[in-house]
C-alpha cells in the first residue's frame, strides 16, 4: 500500500480501544487532527490524502465517537480531561514526540490542554471553529449553559440537539446555496448513526454538561499563546452559528502573527472549502518548517 493512502488502525490505550486513521510517511512532520461533535475522524477523510505527500497525519476517534470504544457512562469518566489523557496516551503509544495540531470543535479543548501542558512538543496550531475565547460563544450555547446549571430542567431541550434534524443542521447552516451540493449526506447520516447507538446519548449528555469546565482552563490556553507564540492558522466559517467568527478573531489578541481566514461557510468548513483549507495548510506548514 502506498504511504499516501489512508490506513485504519485500532490500538489499546488506557484500557480502551482507540481507532485512528493514518496517512503519509511517519518520517515526515506529523499533524494530529482532532475532530469535534458529533462526528469522528471521518471528517478528515478528504483532507488527509490531500496532505499525505508532505506530512504524516494521525486522526483518532475520541472515546464515545466513531469506531473507538464507547463504554457506558457508568464505566468511563466522560470528561474533556479524560479525553485529553487518552489522546496524549495514544500519541505516546505511537511514539509521536513533536507534532502540529488541527483543532475542530471538541478537539480544541482537548488539543489545547495538550499544547499548553506540553509546549515543547507542539510545532504549530491550526484551528477550524476550535474555540479558546468566550467571544466565540453564540446564542446556540444558551441552552447548553443552562443545562450545565440545571441538568434535570433543561435536559429535554438539550436532547433535541441529538436528533437527526439538528445533526444535519450543523452541516448545512451558514453554507451558501451554491456550495450545499458539496456536502455528502453520509456525513450527518454516519454521525447520527453513532448518536443512536445504545447508551451514546447519555455519553453525549455527560460531555455537554462537562463542557462548562473547559472555560476554566481558557486562561491557561491564552497564557500558553502569549508565552510561547506557537505558529497559528485560523480557518473558520464566517457564518458559523455554533462558534461565531468573533472566536476566530480573538486569537489575534494573544497571537498577533496568527493567520486568520474567515471562509464563506458554516461550522463544517472542510465539507465545502476542503480544497481551500488544504492549500492554506500546506503554505502555512511550509513556512513554519
Amino acid at each position: 500500500m502506498s504511504a499516501f493512502a489512508t490506513r485504519h488502525h485500532t490500538v489499546a490505550v488506557a484500557g480502551q480501544q482507540v481507532f485512528y486513521r493514518e496517512a503519509g510517511d511517519p518520517s515526515r512532520p506529523t499533524l494530529v487532527l482532532l475532530h469535534g461533535f458529533p462526528t469522528s475522524s471521518h471528517m478528515f477523510r478528504n483532507l488527509m490524502p490531500a496532505l499525505a505527500h508532505e506530512y504524516h497525519l494521525i486522526a483518532p476517534d475520541h472515546i464515545g465517537f466513531g469506531q473507538s470504544s464507547a463504554p457506558p457512562v457508568t464505566e468511563f469518566d466522560y470528561s474533556f480531561e479524560r479525553l485529553t489523557e487518552v489522546t496524549m496516551s495514544l500519541l505516546d503509544t505511537l511514539g509521536i514526540d513533536r507534532f502540529a495540531l488541527y483543532l475542530h470543535d471538541y478537539g480544541a479543548p482537548i488539543g489545547l490542554r495538550i499544547a499548553s501542558r506540553n509546549p515543547d512538543r507542539i510545532t504549530a496550531l491550526i484551528t477550524q471553529s476550535g474555540n479558546a475565547y468566550t467571544e466565540g460563544f453564540t446564542p446556540f450555547w444558551d441552552v447548553l449553559f443552562d443545562h450545565a446549571k440545571d441538568r434535570q430542567t433543561h435536559e429535554p431541550a438539550v436532547r433535541r440537539l441529538l436528533e437527526a434534524e439538528a445533526t444535519r443542521w450543523q452541516y448545512t447552516h451558514g453554507v451558501p446555496a451554491d456550495r450545499l451540493d458539496r456536502i455528502a449526506p453520509e456525513t450527518w447520516l454516519l454521525d447520527q448513526a453513532g448518536l443512536e447507538r445504545p447508551g451514546n446519548r447519555e455519553i453525549q449528555l455527560q460531555l455537554f454538561w462537562d463542557y462548562q469546565f473547559n472555560l476554566d482552563v481558557y486562561p491557561d490556553f491564552q497564557g500558553y499563546f502569549r508565552q510561547h507564540q506557537p505558529p497559528a492558522l485560523v480557518t473558520w466559517g464566517r457564518h458559523d452559528e455554533i462558534f461565531g467568527p468573533a472566536g476566530a478573531e480573538a486569537y489575534a489578541r494573544d497571537l498577533p502573527n496568527a493567520e486568520i481566514h474567515l471562509l464563506d461557510t458554516g461550522h463544517f468548513a472542510l465539507e465545502t472549502h476542503g480544497g481551500e483549507i488544504a492549500e492554506l495548510i500546506r503554505a502555512f506548514l511550509r513556512r513554519t518548517r
